[in-house]
């Protein structure tokens, strides 16, 4: 695969940058739903346990929406569709912030992660749609740096909103933003994804489960190094305070490996890059936990972010290789689906092992799950005609 050497700044145009600030608007208030899910129930009869209950109700709509939603999605008519899901998320964040029934949160917080499910997927297939092919994978890059900063934006935006101002302002922040870009994705140019027709079709979406395995392998590592980190530093005598920094530092060396990756055309084919990028980051999230000092574990970290990165825009372009033009929104739509289940896994491993054992063995568990599945996508991708 030839790749253009041309330089960012040929994204500089109108159009990518209108699609850079959607996505920001979209995206920003998903990154800041865990912790204001906390600061919005802390007072409330179950506290952390029913924020902790709300978050996973949240993430199992996002999982389920993007995974069943996505298929729906029709490229000629997706700024309709994805403003509708934008619109009823909105919806139910207002509910959120306006009612303390357990039962009416629960489905409030499910219908607050489907609504826009399809929104990652949806906006990612749209800016392909919007650039040459030379410049797909900075475009990628791009994609992917925005998506490191808002995650590392997020828990400091909603502390101070909710600590400063009022606990309900970060949803009321929430909900403007997401108001805002399902007004905004209606001026998004029409590109070659969104002048064709038709819904794709389940079959051929499924087809490129090998990619989304390795996706889900990627986010597994950012569990661990979300979940485990806090237990981790108080094992080895470190302060607990340092959790904050090092979770910023390890999103803003993501979105630097994503902005190197796009800066250059690397050696190998996607796949092979991919798996060795993805073998390289368990290495380095391995690491963090035979570290007994900050400084190892704040370096370990740090590589693992700055190698991550690079795999999930090299499993983003495998897929737009894969599937046709018309599923391209729809695949994109499942491998968010995915990651989130992977995630979850990882999160079910690690809670066992710090229950059994201790946050070392979380850590190494979390790498176990990413090499297991990384295996078998690995063995199903070579018998898989490309």
């Amino acid at each position: 695969m030839t790749i253009s050497a041309a330089g960012y700044r040929d994204l500089a145009n109108r159009d990518v940058l209108a699609c850079a600030v959607v996505t920001v608007a979209a995206k920003l208030p998903m990154s800041m739903t865990p912790l204001m899910m906390v600061f919005l129930t802390r007072n409330l009869p179950g506290g952390y346990v029913l924020a902790a209950s709300l978050t996973a109700v949240y993430v199992l709509g996002e999982i389920l929406g993007a995974g069943l939603l996505g298929l729906l999605l029709d490229p000629s008519r997706m700024r309709g569709q994805l403003a509708a899901g934008l619109v009823v998320g909105a919806g139910a964040f207002t509910t959120l912030a306006l009612t303390t029934n357990v039962t009416v949160l629960v489905i409030a917080a499910f219908i607050a992660g489907a609504g826009p499910s399809t929104t990652p997927g949806g906006l990612r297939a749209m800016l392909l749609g919007l650039v040459p092919d030379a410049l797909v994978p900075k475009a990628m890059g791009f994609d992917a740096m925005i998506t490191q900063v808002v995650w590392a934006v997020a828990p400091a935006l909603v502390t101070v909103l909710a600590l400063s101002v009022d606990r309900r302002a970060p949803v009321v922040v929430s909900v403007s933003l997401v108001v805002v870009a399902a007004w905004l994705v209606f001026i998004l140019p029409r590109g070659h994804v969104t002048s064709r027709s038709g819904t794709a079709k389940a079959r051929v979406v499924a087809s490129a489960w090998p990619i989304y395995l390795v996706s889900a392998a990627a986010l597994a590592q950012l569990a661990v190094a979300e979940l485990v980190l806090p237990a981790l530093l108080e094992h080895r005598g470190i302060g607990i305070g340092w959790t904050g920094p090092l979770l910023t530092g390890f999103a803003a060396c993501s979105a630097l490996g994503a902005v190197l990756y796009g800066l250059r055309p690397w050696p190998g084919s996607l796949r092979t890059q991919g798996l060795v990028l993805l073998v390289v980051t368990a290495t380095c999230v391995g690491a963090v936990a035979l570290f007994p000092n900050l400084p190892g574990i704040a370096g370990a970290l740090l590589a693992a972010g700055l190698f991550q990165s690079g795999v999930l825009v090299t499993r983003s372009l495998a897929l737009r290789e894969r599937l046709p033009v018309g599923a391209h929104a729809a695949g994109f739509s499942m491998m968010y689906a995915v990651t989130g289940a992977g995630y979850g896994l990882t999160a079910v491993v690690a809670a066992w092992a710090m229950d059994v054992g201790s946050p070392i063995w979380a850590v190494f568990g979390g790498v176990a799950v990413t090499l297991v599945l990384t295996a078998i996508s690995a063995a199903a991708e070579r018998r898989q005609p490309r």
